[in-house]
């Protein structure tokens, strides 16, 4: 097949259609095929997936070459992660390059997990730039130009992304993070997770003028231990008492309902939704509704 021409992620948010994500983490090997059947069990119920870059320091396959595979063999569109951690910015740039050589145009710009935290605590972390010096790093080739200012022999187009967080305890900088992330040339980002149509309506308010295309991750919650662990460990997180006894109370079966419940309310004044599965894509397939015998070969 021939490089990936459809619709992209961008063309769709920029007509205003309601888009939908899922994060898949690439595997610890040399074998694409899982991945791909569980992308491939998402195909037709969303827009695009999230491969991510070695998430938590911990050794996974190259997402460019894994978003490369699934474009090819699937006609999925991938969101490919790149995070500081582990390059210079000439191996950042020569990343770059050779994603655009392979279609893959979207990009998420990420700073990284320190290694020191995953599978390969004596590793080097690189750390040259953060995000927003990723980003553009980005802008700059697809301006035509490397770095340090010599003239590439044909421009990328990527499409760049950032993080951005709703739950930050000071919205006031989370704003002034952003603008700085606009500066350097992203223009989506998608959320960390949220859990009430209030933190969707209240981030809005204070980013609405900004010219951001922005997905609100959805995380569903699995059980009273996951959801105790996010609201006290992950910064940024709000989990309201009352969806805390909710999942006390329901377990799984609640954490599907909420997150239903919550795109339901959100998608009409939203441009779209971003899911993480969390090592178990079988929610995101609950939360889809996608028909058992579609996936039940890749769980």
């Amino acid at each position: 097949m021939g490089i990936y021409h459809l619709q992209g992620l961008k063309e769709k948010l920029k007509i205003g259609k309601f888009v939908t994500t899922v994060e898949l983490e690439p595997p610890k090997g040399a074998n694409p095929k899982p991945v791909i059947e569980k992308a491939r069990a998402l195909k037709g119920y969303i827009d695009g997936v999230n491969i991510a870059d070695s998430p938590m320091a911990k050794l996974r396959m190259s997402p460019i070459a894994l978003a490369h595979v699934i474009q090819q063999d699937l006609g999925v569109e991938a969101i490919f992660h790149l995070t500081c951690r582990d390059r210079n910015v000439l191996g950042l740039q020569s990343e770059l390059l050779g994603a655009a050589a392979l279609g893959v145009k979207n990009i998420l710009t990420l700073t990284g997990d320190d290694p020191k935290k995953g599978d390969h605590p004596n590793a080097s972390g690189i750390f040259e730039v953060d995000s927003t010096g990723l980003a553009n790093i980005a802008k700059q080739l697809n301006l035509g130009y490397d770095l340090a200012g010599n003239e590439l022999n044909s421009p990328t187009q990527f499409f760049i992304g950032a993080a951005a967080n709703p739950g930050a305890g000071d919205l006031d900088i989370e704003r002034a993070k952003l603008i700085k992330k606009l500066d350097a040339g992203v223009e989506f980002v998608q959320t960390q997770p949220v859990f009430e149509a209030s933190q969707v309506e209240r981030y809005l308010e204070k980013m609405h003028d900004l010219p951001l295309h922005t997905i609100f991750g959805i995380l569903p919650l699995k059980s009273l231990k996951m959801a105790t662990y996010l609201k006290n460990n992950v910064p940024g997180i709000e989990i309201s008492d009352e969806i805390m006894k909710k999942i006390e109370h329901g377990g799984r079966e609640a954490g599907i309902e909420g997150a239903q419940k919550l795109i339901e309310e959100i998608r009409h004044f939203v441009q779209g939704i971003h899911l993480y599965p969390i090592g178990n894509l079988q929610v995101v397939y609950d939360v889809l509704e996608i028909p058992q015998q579609v996936n039940q070969r890749v769980i």
